[in-house]
């Protein structure tokens, strides 16, 4: 099997399981706290790092330990905006939204580093956020305030690429992914015992196995990438629109509307563009 090929395959696997995953939440969601929400995902991750680790052999020290903290907490940003997103969005809208995370990136590449942006990247990034726009909704009467959740969880998972891009530079990614959940299991902890809701055995199991599918999604995509090549597999994450749409449809009963599939054509468009001219320059990497 070529690499490409097992790439493609752990990718589509991947874009199920993240579709489970955020399946999984919403039935979770009507007993269960946010805080309580990403703690689940937070330990996932760290039992996910701290066996990557093992498994590598490697250590557990690190040469970047603040940039390792600052990480960790903006994940923790990026997790709770984007489970609060698909709590209040229907599963297409939420899904599409964060696809605008390479367009974020593409607008950081050049103040933070230092990246020269072509026209045609230029134009493809405004393509994008315009489909952006449109998912959303286009006028003020059909405008989901929680868009702005969704939307702010794609920038703030744009920040982690570009952290991603520093990390990777002196830091293996098993470490990377240990103390991601180091960071985020201690800093959410608190907030879950405060506002700990009551669980059924149904809602416990529902948590603990979002937790764990959302870790093992992060994983298939980092094995399909280190197998295939970016440029090649760009495609196929896309995949994870159509599950979501199954997904709302059959489980919610859920119709996107038309201005959800338009800007999501657009989006998918424009984003594999940037995510290909990310990849010429070493950007395009696994955020979550």
């Amino acid at each position: 099997m070529s690499g490409n090929l097992k790439g493609a395959l752990l990718l589509m696997l991947a874009a199920a399981v993240f579709t489970g995953e955020v399946l999984l939440v919403r039935l979770a969601g009507d007993e269960a706290a946010t805080s309580q929400i990403v703690f689940f995902r937070a330990f996932a991750q760290l039992l996910l790092g701290t066996t990557m680790v093992v498994a590598a052999r490697g250590g557990f020290g690190t040469k970047r330990p603040g940039l390792q903290i600052a990480r960790g907490l903006t994940s923790l940003g990026v997790w709770s905006l984007y489970y609060i997103s698909f709590l209040l969005l229907d599963l297409a809208l939420a899904s599409t939204l964060t696809f605008s995370t390479s367009l974020f990136v593409a607008l950081l590449a050049a103040p933070v580093l230092a990246e020269r942006i072509g026209a045609a990247r230029w134009i493809a990034t405004l393509v994008g956020f315009a489909g952006v726009v449109i998912a959303a909704g286009v006028t003020p009467a059909s405008f989901e305030p929680a868009v702005l959740l969704g939307i702010a969880s794609a920038a703030l998972a744009a920040v982690l690429v570009i952290m991603n891009r520093i990390l990777v530079r002196t830091e293996k990614t098993p470490t990377i992914m240990f103390y991601i959940g180091v960071v985020t299991t201690l800093g959410t902890l608190p907030f879950a015992i405060a506002n700990w809701q009551p669980l059924s055995d149904t809602g416990f199991l529902l948590l603990a196995t979002a937790g764990l599918v959302g870790a093992g999604g992060m994983w298939l995509t980092i094995e399909a990438y280190r197998a295939g090549e970016v440029s090649a597999l760009a495609p196929f994450p896309y995949l994870r629109l159509v599950f979501a749409v199954a997904a709302g449809y059959l489980v919610f009963t859920e119709i996107p509307a038309w201005n959800t599939v338009l800007g999501m054509a657009i989006i998918v468009a424009s984003t594999i563009y940037v995510a290909r001219a990310e990849h010429r320059r070493g950007l395009a990497a696994p955020h979550r």
